[in-house]
């Protein structure tokens, strides 16, 4: 009997979801209206931020970001090889220059000893922010990291699209991801596969005024409305972009945000399952590594493999797997490997950013997966690999 693959995530959209977005679509206002407000207001106490500004996408909240801090051409942001592009790309939107740090190869984390060793690598250049990831939602060592950031004058901004929802313990203290009690900014994205889903969507907390109102201005063109002047009067200091994000999108948001408690709960659940069943396959395959401050709300379901000691190399597993209703995807192909900074940047040497490409695969985790599929995923990779 057929059955369809399981994607590696997908959104969870529910009637009540659609429901609001039919209630926003009825509304005065499908853009620049009170549902932006209401939902930034909402995701700020979900997270434990003062401040919560909304744009169009992950992307557009890292380059935000970086408009917010004053990041000028020349200057220096360092960030994970082991991410999405757009972690990279933030910084030379603005014309600064790219530091690659090395990644932990078990976890795929930067580190205050990879971060320890990008910084001797800046050549006498400013630095003037360092972007961890916390990848797959497992939290970054945030004070270790912040540590040295601020003896080189920098700032954190946390690259948290995975993790929503993750909590953290440091020094017996209890934080959550977003919070930015190391940081200067944290950015979230609410693409389909991510925790809660808006289509695109984005989010940058800061517990900083100054930032939150900077970062409003750049989303909206770089319009001020001084206090006073006529109603219809605006001006213009320095250009800025069109990332807001409408109230038909941010109404799906709240929708979502109300239910992240449940999706938090499921994808803990999922990922014990997950430990249980792949047990058996170790030491072939080996759950990334879990850093002991963090119990996360995985994003992505990273599995490390031994395909040479399998005999497969990564594609014939992928392939294989899909035939037998498994969907998987490859978080990440590391970004200094990519053309446009090889070129710019020259051949680097960060191995633990290798090792971890050259054996992650991501395996299906998302809300509407059942234990029994994850069994299915478990016996399909047994199959696969020979054990």
């Amino acid at each position: 009997m057929y059955r369809p693959v399981l994607p590696y995530g997908r959104q969870t959209i529910e009637d009540d979801d659609i429901a609001a977005v039919v209630e926003a679509l009825k509304a005065d206002f499908l853009t620049t209206g009170p549902t932006v407000e209401a939902f930034e207001d909402a995701f700020a106490e979900a997270v434990g931020a003062r401040h919560a500004v909304a744009c169009s996408n992950g992307t557009a909240a890292l380059h935000l970001a970086m408009l917010a801090l004053e990041v000028q051409a020349g200057e220096v942001v360092i960030a994970p090889s082991i991410t999405f592009l757009a972690t990279a790309n933030c910084a030379r939107y603005v014309g600064a220059e790219v530091v690659f740090a090395d990644v932990d190869p078990g976890s795929g984390l930067m580190t205050p000893e990879t971060l320890a060793e990008a910084l001797t690598r800046l050549g006498g250049r400013k630095l003037r922010a360092v972007l961890p990831v916390h990848l797959r939602g497992d939290a970054v060592n945030l004070p270790g990291l912040a540590a040295l950031a601020n003896e080189a004058g920098a700032v954190l901004v946390e690259d948290a699209p995975h993790a929503l929802g993750t909590n953290m313990t440091f020094a017996n203290v209890a934080e959550r991801v977003g919070d930015v009690r190391h940081s200067a900014m944290a950015t979230f994205s609410f693409h389909p596969v991510k925790t809660i889903a808006t289509g695109e969507g984005g989010m940058v907390t800061t517990s900083n005024p100054a930032l939150a109102e900077r970062l409003r201005t750049f989303r909206s063109h770089g319009m001020l409305r001084p206090m006073g002047a006529e109603p219809w009067w605006y001006e213009m200091g320095e250009p800025g972009f069109n990332y807001r994000l409408p109230d038909i999108l941010c109404a799906l948001g709240l929708s979502q945000l109300a239910k992240l408690p449940r999706f938090a709960a499921r994808r803990r659940a999922l990922a014990k399952a997950y430990g249980a069943a792949l047990a058996p396959l170790e030491p072939v395959l080996r759950i990334a590594q879990r850093p002991m401050w963090s119990d996360p709300v995985l994003h992505l379901m990273c599995v490390l493999i031994d395909f040479e000691a399998v005999g497969l190399c990564r594609r014939q597993v992928v392939d294989e797997l899909r035939e037998r209703g498994v969907g998987t995807q490859v978080h990440y192909i590391p970004v200094h490997r990519q053309p446009y900074y090889r070129e710019r940047y020259g051949d680097l040497n960060l191995p633990g950013a290798e090792a971890w490409y050259a054996h992650c695969l991501s395996l299906p985790l998302y809300p509407g997966m059942t234990d029994e599929d994850v069994e299915r995923v478990a016996e399909a990779l047994k199959a696969v690999l020979g054990l």
